[in-house]
């Protein structure tokens, strides 16, 4: 019955327009949601900087799971699922520390930082503690920035590496640390958060702060003409030219997968700050601004908005049906000195002002949504990506209910 009422909602709804009613609250639409889609993608966990020593951890938590991301030695970054082999305790209560061990506070289990099972109390005799390490979750480490998958083997990390490696390299993210991470709570389905965010149609009413410096809300024309001047001065700063006008790379349109796009600021804006002056040094290997900024997808919850200073990363996760999270984390250079070389309240004032705005108008979308009177109403020219979006989801969430 859950499958036929997610099959009819698909089946009924029109193309172009904003989904139905039901996918914004029916909970079992949900549930298939987290099975689809956040179980299957690739999902960014953190910044290698977060856990610089031998033993370091913090906690990726979505939904009923918990993994620990802890790094194992040297070289060795590992995801392991917080659930203990004996009865299922979580092992890890704190959202991040440092452990010589891993130790369940239940029975005492003792656990490897790789994972392997080390010590176990009055087990019977054939007991093989090899067959009780902890469960792994697929991760990989793309120029410090992790992700991880639940799925095993299904999905591939390869296209994504493949296409993005050259184009992130100038911006030494290995090499980058995070100066700062919030969680917006937002009281709305996750999808009405992910909408707003592939559309700049709302940016001029509800975003003055960003709508003053960033070029994604004035014509196309005005867009183009800019835009070879930052392709010139990006070559100059260490950009490479078809890395500066890159198109989103997947085939629906919106870089479900991956996708990089540079686009001009304006009023001589060099980056993302309050009056559009510098806010932090140079990231990697940039030698100077070309009043750009860049949009990255990595997956269809994790997007990046680069400048050549510092880049801020936002990842969204569902709460339940009707609540989210939106993780945002602003990474500058691993030399940067908080206080000297940058201070925080001006390095994330702009994307905390528009972060909290779009907190607001998301869950009053949320509202309006819950009402009897609303229906899906169509996407306008500058709704493309947000379009793409829901395309892809419908797509994806059709593979599941046949």
């Amino acid at each position: 019955m859950k499958m036929e009422k997610l099959a009819k909602l698909i089946k009924n709804q029109p193309a172009g327009f904003s989904l139905q009613q039901g996918f914004y609250k029916d909970t079992d639409i949900y549930q298939r949601e987290l099975e689809r889609i956040f179980m299957q993608s690739w999902l960014y966990a953190g910044h290698v900087s977060q856990i610089p020593n031998i033993g370091d951890y913090f906690l990726y938590e979505l939904a009923d799971e918990s993994v620990i991301i802890i790094r194992v030695d040297n070289d060795t970054i590992k995801a392991l699922s917080n659930v203990c082999r004996h009865r299922g305790s979580r092992i890890c209560m704190e959202s991040r520390g440092q452990q010589k061990l891993l130790a369940c506070p239940y029975h005492g289990w003792t656990y490897q930082l790789d994972g392997t099972l080390r010590g176990a109390g009055h087990v019977h005799p054939d007991f093989d503690k090899a067959d009780y390490a902890l469960k792994q979750v697929r991760l990989t480490v793309f120029h410090g920035m992790i992700f991880i998958n639940f799925t095993g083997p299904a999905a591939s990390f390869d296209p994504i590496r493949q296409d993005l490696d050259e184009c992130l390299r100038p911006y030494g993210l290995e090499r980058a640390k995070v100066a700062r991470k919030q969680d917006y709570l937002i009281k709305a389905n996750w999808k009405l958060a992910v909408e707003n965010y592939c559309e700049c149609y709302h940016c001029i009413p509800a975003h003055p702060e960003y709508s003053e410096g960033h070029g994604r809300s004035v014509p196309d024309e005005t867009v183009s003409e800019l835009l070879e001047q930052v392709t010139a001065k990006g070559e100059k700063a260490g950009l490479p030219e078809h890395c500066v006008d890159k198109s989103w790379l997947d085939a629906g349109g919106i870089g479900i997968d991956r996708g990089f796009d540079r686009y001009p600021l304006l009023k001589g804006f060099v980056t993302g700050s309050r009056d559009g002056k510098p806010v932090a040094p140079l990231l990697g290997d940039i030698k100077g601004y070309d009043g750009g900024a860049t949009d990255i997808q990595i997956g269809p919850l994790t997007f990046y908005l680069a400048y050549c200073d510092h880049i801020v990363v936002y990842h969204f996760k569902p709460l339940t049906a009707a609540a989210s999270v939106c993780d945002v984390t602003w990474l500058v250079n691993e030399t940067a000195e908080e206080g000297k070389d940058y201070q925080v309240a001006e390095l994330t004032w702009l994307w905390d002002v528009t972060t909290i705005a779009d907190k607001r108008i998301i869950e009053n979308n949320q509202k309006g949504v819950n009402s009897k009177f609303y229906q899906p109403g169509p996407y306008t020219m500058m709704e493309d990506f947000t379009r793409g979006f829901i395309d892809w989801y419908l797509d994806t969430m059709s593979k599941s209910s046949g």
